[in-house]
């Protein structure tokens, strides 16, 4: 007996003696408790202060599948389902997690739906007040925008691009707990206090994405299109003010939507443009004073390039065109005759001027750069082709800003998407304006910008552009779709790109359809877009007709 007592003192004396401190430690530890306190993420707004995108106060629920009788799982499962509108085999799932004491039901609740649902006779139901996002806007600028995950965490667009701003920083809260996991009372508790996001605005006006949203939408349903996309910059600025795409992706619903949906077309999708490409060429030619407005073009209808031979877009005899004309008329032979005049590392160097093959700054999520192939490699053919716009691919974005520059004296501006954002104190602070370049002299622009006027004009094939009281100047393009899927050329991608005032030039608007089925020329389909979006930006933002005449102009060889 004394040799088994001496036994149990030594330990005592070791445990309470030496090892003391480590259990101290040890014990401490089991009875600490962690908490994470949610930092509150910043909102993303248009360039109004409209909410786009908040957060606001929610509930985890949470419970201790341990604490719920197996033959109660099924009758509780069916009031977790009903409750949290989550599947009943889910609920049923989690409950029967009985190796842990633990189990998060639902985040994100709603803390009207948390309120009642702990009103139900469920045992150890737990919440935690936390924070979801929402979008007050549905589907306004979806895919531009883009969603958290359930970690809080931007997943696409904005939300991801701009997530070091958004996210904050969360706190923390440490105290000790007993085993039913309440508060010891007058214990220690150490609280690090949350950082909460910043705001960013948007350059994007909320009643014109609407307005250009819904116009897009109904044509690509009208013609039957896979898909559709406007763009509408400043002029001297070159923010964007609308990025609509159709489909939109609905941020309420997102993990519903397919992944394509999730995609910001405007920025990322890459297509070859077709004939608003031959602005460029226009430009090499008139920067280069190869050729001039009035430089006159014995056209055919069709061109031998290398082993193929190239037509025109409409069967035609031989006739004689002005540079002017032929641009307003879209002559493919006639591109491809002052193109030829540039030689091929001209065009090419002028494409890289405009931003082609190079991807976009300015912050606009999934923003691609295209394909500008070296010059070098360019086939026979290609280098005819190039000139109005096969043979080289763009995005939206890119397109845009190519206007953009023309419009604006032939200075590029850097797209912007981001306003600015607030401070730690909460102030404004705007973002730095874009970067700018002159890529053509005034005088090349003027004289492209006279052309395109004379393209929706009445001998121009963008008639269906223009807008009773503005001069307007524009671009159609009909150019062979790529199908990187089939891998091959199928169907077509129909555009229209214009601005106005044409002689004091505020807005650009874009509008693409790719693949459309009923009907495929830019200036049927995409002009009518430029004209209904257009007409509802300049009543929005109050720009009046300058009330200039059309200036008098030689159009036709021989006037």
């Amino acid at each position: 007996m004394t040799f088994i007592l001496s036994i149990f003192a030594g330990r005592l004396i070791q445990m309470q003696g030496l090892d003391s401190k480590v259990y101290e430690a040890a014990a401490v530890d089991q009875r600490q408790h962690t908490e994470k306190v949610p930092a509150k993420r910043g909102a993303i707004t248009d360039v109004d202060g409209h909410a786009l995108a908040v957060t606001v106060e929610a509930r985890d629920i949470a419970i201790d599948p341990t604490k719920v009788p197996e033959a109660a799982r099924a009758k509780v499962a069916a009031l977790l389902a009903r409750h949290l509108g989550r599947p009943e085999q889910e609920m049923a799932a989690k409950l029967a997690r009985v190796d842990t004491r633990y189990q998060l039901l639902a985040g994100g609740v709603a803390p009207t739906v948390a309120d009642t649902l702990l009103k139900e006779p469920i045992p150890s139901l737990t919440e935690t007040r936390t924070y979801r996002r929402a979008y007050p806007a549905g589907d306004l600028a979806g895919s531009l925008i883009g969603f958290v995950g359930d970690e809080k965490n931007g997943l696409a667009g904005m939300e991801l691009v701009r997530n070091s701003v958004l996210a904050g920083q969360d706190g923390e809260l440490r105290m000790e707990t007993g085993r039913d996991g309440q508060r010891i009372p007058m214990t220690a508790t150490q609280r690090t206090p949350p950082v909460d996001g910043r705001d960013v605005r948007l350059t994007i006006d909320r009643d014109i994405q609407w307005a250009a949203q819904r116009v897009i939408a109904e044509q690509t349903r009208k013609s039957g299109a896979s898909s559709g996309t406007v763009i509408v910059m400043d002029v001297r600025t070159a923010q964007v003010i609308a990025m609509a795409n159709a489909p939109e992706l609905d941020l309420n619903n997102w993990r519903k939507a397919p992944e394509s949906h999730y995609v910001n077309r405007a920025a990322a999708d890459v297509f070859e443009p077709g004939s608003t490409n031959k602005v460029i060429t226009a430009a090499a030619a008139l920067e280069a004073g190869v050729v001039g407005p009035d430089s006159v073009f014995h056209v055919k209808d069709n061109i031998q390039c290398a082993d193929r031979v190239l037509r025109d877009a409409h069967p035609h005899p031989p006739e004689d065109l002005t540079f002017r004309q032929a641009v307003a008329q879209s002559s493919n032979v006639a591109t491809v005759m002052a193109a030829r005049k540039v030689g091929s590392q001209g065009l090419y160097e002028m494409l890289k001027k405009f931003g082609f093959g190079a991807r976009p700054g300015g912050g606009v999520p999934g923003a691609e750069a295209g394909l500008l192939p070296d010059y070098k490699k360019w086939s026979g053919s290609q280098s005819c082709t190039v000139a109005y716009g096969q043979g080289v691919s763009v995005t939206a974005l890119q397109m845009a800003s190519v206007y953009q520059t023309i419009a604006n004296g032939g200075v590029k501006i850097e797209p912007q998407i981001v306003a600015g954002s607030t401070d730690d104190s909460g102030r404004f602070v705007p973002a730095k304006p874009g970067v700018q370049t002159r890529v053509i002299s005034d005088k090349t622009a003027k004289e492209i910008t006279a052309m395109l006027e004379e393209a929706v004009g009445e001998e121009g094939t963008g008639e269906l552009a223009a807008i009773p009281g503005y001069r307007v100047a524009g671009k159609t393009g009909t150019a062979n779709r790529y199908d990187a899927e089939l891998g091959r050329y199928d169907g077509y991608t129909a555009s229209f790109v214009g601005f106005t005032p044409a002689e004091a030039p505020r807005l650009v608007v874009l509008s693409v359809l790719q693949n459309p089925k009923n009907g495929h020329f830019g200036g049927q389909l995409a002009a009518p877009v430029f004209k209904d979006v257009m007409t509802f930006a300049i009543k929005s933002r109050k720009i009046p007709p300058t009330g200039s005449p059309v200036s008098a102009v030689r159009t036709r060889a021989g006037q």
